[in-house]
């Protein structure tokens, strides 16, 4: 199977375009110069107007300012998205302070900016943005100024009700900032893992094609070689000066060299072009092959049924899915791994097992996620656990329908069952042609 390097599954670092902070920042800004005019004309509340217009004002400017200087499609880097954020929730406290406190119904909207932190930035941004809010929320429940409200009958809300205000929004931006922040990295995770399997599948394409023109160029080569090859001994029988003869002798046998070397390019491709047909037990051998050599003992057992073996294109898709889990089982296997296939008319299946340790309860409904890997040679640095993940959705796109379970009691160690419709395997289609 194709090696890929680590840091192309890599997940991309979280970045956050000016422009949508801007578009946030402006609708704030409008929100909250609508709340100060229904208040102060509508309602007729005495509502410290200079102080919290100011405050918006300034908001506006530095917004105004941004989008002057810097380019609004312009991604951020997660400290200074954290930044702007963190300026918003200053300046939404300023507003309570001014209008107040925590008994102002709008305080809620301290979740805001640690909510969007959750979905586009790092764990420790939000972290530390949360971490914020609540400190501004805890002084604003000692310090501000009235709520603006009827003078003849002003509001008094009791402590209790207040600390309950303070503890709800505490607790909203906990909960809700985590709900948001996994939900949005499993998203990203699995849009990470469904790249890295695209680019694996590009990968196998690519080796397949190669390997075909390998053959094409092999068969085109073979005869104007042969006709140089008879040409030059030929020559050789009739030629009677000894330099030229022995010129002659050295063309033929470098002639008969590079019909070698075609010949064996022949065989390693036997398959010919990307598209060519291969049965059952010769794709089996052809992904167990490069795994014999681990130290493993690898039996192969085809059963012998009364339909004929079934012929299946030349798939990319299938050699690296099956060729990928028959590298997990030898990782794991202590002494040996078994390949099992059979066929009738409806079904191809392909069970793989090992007599290593098993699959582990805890990963066992979660067995083909991306990220998730327990491989032994993960503390050595390798293993992102996106090969079984990688290998179950190109299995999945040929129709393939993939299970895995353990062995039962007494023995050990882990079962990979491969099952197709026959007429699915034996389709002659490409992957795109039979997901599109």
């Amino acid at each position: 199977m194709t090696e890929t390097a680590a840091s192309d599954f890599r997940p991309s670092q979280r970045h956050i375009r000016l422009d949508t902070i801007l578009r946030l920042r402006w609708l704030a800004v409008l929100g909250q110069l609508a709340a100060i005019f229904v208040v102060a004309q509508g309602l007729e509340f005495n509502v410290e107007v200079v102080p919290c217009v100011t405050i918006i004002g300034l908001s506006a400017m530095l917004n105004l300012g941004l989008q002057t200087a810097v380019n609004p499609m312009r991604r951020l880097e997660p400290i200074h998205a954290a930044a702007l954020l963190a300026l918003n929730i200053l300046e939404l406290a300023g507003l309570l302070f001014f209008t107040g406190g925590l008994q102002n119904p709008f305080s809620f909207l301290f979740l805001a900016p640690v909510l969007i932190s959750a979905t586009a930035l790092p764990a420790r941004l939000t972290f530390a943005l949360g971490l914020l809010a609540v400190a501004c929320a805890s002084i604003l429940f000692f310090v501000h100024l009235p709520l603006p409200w009827d003078a003849e009958d002003p509001v008094v809300l009791p402590p209790i009700y207040l600390v309950g205000v303070w503890l709800s929004i505490v607790l909203a931006i906990g909960v809700t900032s985590l709900y948001s922040f996994q939900v949005t990295e499993e998203a990203r995770k699995l849009a990470d893992a469904l790249a890295a399997t695209e680019l694996v599948l590009t990968r196998e394409q690519h080796l397949t094609q190669i390997d075909g023109l390998a053959a094409a160029a092999a068969h085109e080569l073979g005869t104007p070689l042969a006709t140089i090859f008879l040409i030059s001994r030929e020559l050789e029988k009739t030629v009677k000066d000894p330099s030229i003869a022995a010129d002659l002798k050295t063309l033929r046998e470098q002639t008969q060299r590079c019909r070698d070397i075609l010949g064996k390019i022949t065989q390693l491709s036997s398959s010919g072009a990307p598209f060519d047909r291969m049965k059952l037990s010769e794709l089996i051998e052809e992904v167990v092959a490069p795994h014999r050599d681990f130290g493993i003992d690898i039996k192969v057992r085809i059963a012998v049924a009364a339909t004929p073996e079934p012929v299946g294109s030349r798939n990319p898709a299938v050699l690296y899915g099956v060729g990928n889990i028959i590298e997990n089982a030898v990782d794991f296997a202590r002494t040996t791994v078994e390949v099992n296939a059979w066929w009738n008319n409806e079904t191809i299946e392909i069970v793989i097992s090992d007599d290593g340790p098993g699959i582990p309860p805890d990963l066992m409904n979660r067995i083909g996620e991306p990220y998730l890997s327990r491989r032994r040679t993960q503390d050595a640095g390798g293993g992102l656990g996106l090969g079984v993940f990688i290998a179950r959705t190109l299995l999945e796109r040929t129709g393939a329908k993939v299970s895995f379970t353990n062995r039962t009691f007494p023995d050990h160690g882990a079962v990979v069952q491969i099952a197709w419709p026959r007429a699915r395997f034996e389709t002659a289609e490409n992957v795109e042609e039979t997901t599109g």
